[in-house]
């Protein structure tokens, strides 16, 4: 049976128009040369699965494909392989992005692998860790899945119910489910080809918890059969990543040695004492997580990839598809000339530009921290920060663009063979895991509102009680440079923001910033009157879910456009920056036509400029349709890797 649809490598071929070439150029930004060389170098051949395989068949090419990746030189690429190799973030990742043009359950399992499984080993662990696991992990002769979720505990995994204990007299660690609800669920490797587990639980030493630690435990043996107290489980077919074996783990006291907790901030000596370089165990359990955010900024890049293959068939598609005839139009209109096909393509076309800016400004910031540079607490935090928002908003964007190529395409986009419905079903998953879209949210809305607190602290304690919540949001918002750039823009048209035009940037980067900072405001002043209200505190937070959840979304579109207007500046051609200034409005009129409600009801915006977004939304759509095709050349996606059977011109 044939796997593949072999295709050629076709990038040496790959004919751009110019301005297609400069927009991809701009769009690849800081890191233009190092996506270049993987858009030549990565072996194209083979890197679609035939969509007609079943699931295990699926799981099996899913494993092949990743050996044959590495063998080629992009399956570990940036993971270190042993002591004294570097771990380069900035390879890991853009890696990671180009393995999430052509099969998603690679990328995913190649994540899983090399990101989890080997960054936890990495980041956690130790040089005795490094030595005996590295290499195996990275050449895949040591499979392994990353056991954090639990099936009563995703997100809360500070309360994960697996004990790890350590046991004196054997100097052993012994691994424990001790209810139904502490099986390890839904991780990747557990079903089938992993044979070790990096097992997150409570450790246990004298009777006393230390909090979350990571033990690495077999198994399996080399013939695939469970190690002696581990039971194993498969989750079986899904709504989409087939190739990705994602099952159960459960453990009835299995022993390893102490060696295998992976020790770098706590372990137990060998006087049998724990022992930890961070006294604080929520400080230690924040340190730790926060070495595995790499997974996240890679997850909301090839969730960002995601959505500009389905744009680029989309749009595509468009150019060529034909319907009714018309006067002057013969032989029918292409579909992308007909105006409601403009407005559900190209202001997604803009976003997935916007988003792209984002994401370098991301994994900018990830170098920095990451890499050999001196770095900060105040950088860490906003590493983590903007990593779960971006996260969450690239990923909510990519299920919706693709559901909206596919019906973009009709009966085109329904067909298996054109990529999009495997897209939409291996897609969908990337806004649960690496940490709910919601909850991540909250994440970002807990960090801003933290600062807040932090400042009215302060502000009491040296008797300052006079300054209004509005002055602490403006003064103590961390100062990021997204938002200094935004406020900058936005200072032009704060005096008369009506008396400016729909396409001025200081309205957008004015409405932008408004929007953040009111909505912040807002939220600090109920959340301060409801932590004083004496009530059910709970309860008082969760009836601002919907406020929570507004104020993160409109802080991580600040820093979005922040970054695009930011990417503006570079040294561009007068074609390709009003190209660039045209997609930058629509995307900032189509987020601000979108809360238009909100601007109107916070009086920021009056209703006759609201009901003239739509008019100026749809001439930005006109202008932009001639370069509809160099458009998606600059998403980055060369034609013969989207794998999908055009029609001819």
């Amino acid at each position: 049976m044939t796997l593949t649809h072999e295709t050629p490598s076709p990038i040496a071929e790959e004919q751009l128009t110019v301005l297609g070439a400069r927009l991809r150029a701009a769009l690849d930004g800081p890191f233009a040369a190092e996506r270049a060389v993987g858009r030549a170098t990565f072996p194209a051949d083979g890197m679609h699965l035939d969509p007609a395989v079943g699931m295990e068949d699926a799981r099996e090419w899913t494993l092949a494909r990743l050996v044959e990746l590495e063998r080629r030189g992009f399956g570990h690429s940036g993971v270190p392989d042993g002591a004294n190799a570097v771990s380069d973030p900035l390879t890991a990742v853009t890696t990671f992005e180009m393995l999430a043009h052509g099969d998603l359950s690679v990328t995913i399992k190649s994540g899983v692998q090399f990101g989890l499984f080997g960054g936890a080993v990495t980041n956690l662990g130790t040089g005795w860790h490094h030595r005996t696991f590295l290499p195996g992990i990275t050449d895949l002769t040591l499979l392994g899945a990353f056991a954090m979720t639990e099936l009563g505990h995703g997100s809360d995994v500070q309360h994960l119910e697996t004990t790890l204990t350590y046991m004196r007299e054997t100097d052993e660690i012994e691994v424990h489910s001790p209810t139904p609800s502490s099986r390890k669920a839904y991780l990747g490797n557990a079903a089938r080809h992993g044979t070790m587990a990096a097992v997150f639980g409570q450790l246990v030493v004298d009777g006393e918890r230390h909090g979350i630690h990571v033990v690495l435990v077999p198994i399996r043996d080399d013939h695939g059969v469970d190690l002696p107290g581990v039971t194993t489980g498969d989750h079986g077919h899904k709504g989409g990543l087939l190739g990705v074996d994602n099952g159960t783990l459960q453990f009835d006291r299995v022993r390893v040695p102490r060696r295998m907790l992976l020790d770098r901030y706590g372990g137990v000596t060998d006087e049998g004492v724990y022992s930890s370089p961070i006294t604080s165990t929520s400080k230690r359990f924040f340190t730790m997580l926060g070495t595995l955010v790499r997974g996240r900024v890679c997850i909301g890049g090839g969730a960002g990839i995601a959505a500009r293959r389905a744009l680029s068939i989309a749009v595509r598609h468009g150019l060529r598809r034909r319907q009714f005839p018309a006067a002057g139009r013969p032989e029918g209109v292409l579909l992308l000339d007909y105006l409601t096909h403009q407005r559900r393509l190209l202001p997604r076309v803009a976003e997935a530009y916007a988003y792209g800016f984002a994401q370098n400004e991301l994994v900018e910031l990830l170098v920095k921290v990451q890499g050999p540079a001196d770095h900060t607490e105040a950088d860490q935090r906003e590493l983590e920060t903007r990593a779960a928002g971006l996260k969450a908003q690239t990923t909510w964007f990519a299920n919706a663009t693709v559901q909206e190529a596919r019906e973009a395409c009709g009966g085109f986009g329904y067909m298996s063979e054109n990529r999009l419905t495997q897209l939409r079903g291996d897609v969908d998953i990337f806004a649960t895991f690496e940490g709910d879209n919601t909850v991540l949210m909250q994440l970002v809305a807990k960090a801003l509102l933290t600062g807040v607190k932090e400042s009215w602290s302060a502000l009491d304690r040296s008797g300052v009680v006079q300054a209004t919540t509005r002055m602490i949001g403006e003064a103590m918002v961390e100062r990021t440079a997204a938002n200094v750039i935004v406020e900058r823009v936005a200072d032009g048209a704060r005096r008369r923001p009506e008396e400016t035009t729909l396409v001025d940037r200081g309205w957008h980067a004015l409405m932008f910033e408004e929007r953040a900072r009111h909505s912040l405001d807002s939220l600090a002043r109920r959340m301060r009157a409801a932590s004083k209200s004496g009530g059910d505190q709970f309860e008082a937070f969760n009836r601002l879910g919907g406020h929570v959840q507004f104020a993160a979304r409109a802080h991580v579109q600040r820093q979005v456009l922040g970054a695009f207007i930011t990417a503006l500046e570079q040294d561009l051609d007068a074609q390709t920056r009003e190209v660039l200034e045209r997609l930058c409005s629509l995307y900032a009129l189509a987020s601000i036509h979108e809360d238009r409600a909100w601007f109107v009801e916070h009086h920021r915006m009056s209703l006759g400029r609201s009901k003239a977004l739509g008019d100026q939304i749809d001439a930005l759509c006109r202008e932009l349709r001639p370069q509809a095709l160099p458009l998606v050349e600059g998403l980055g996606v060369p034609e013969a890797w989207l794998g999908t059977a055009f029609l001819e011109d």
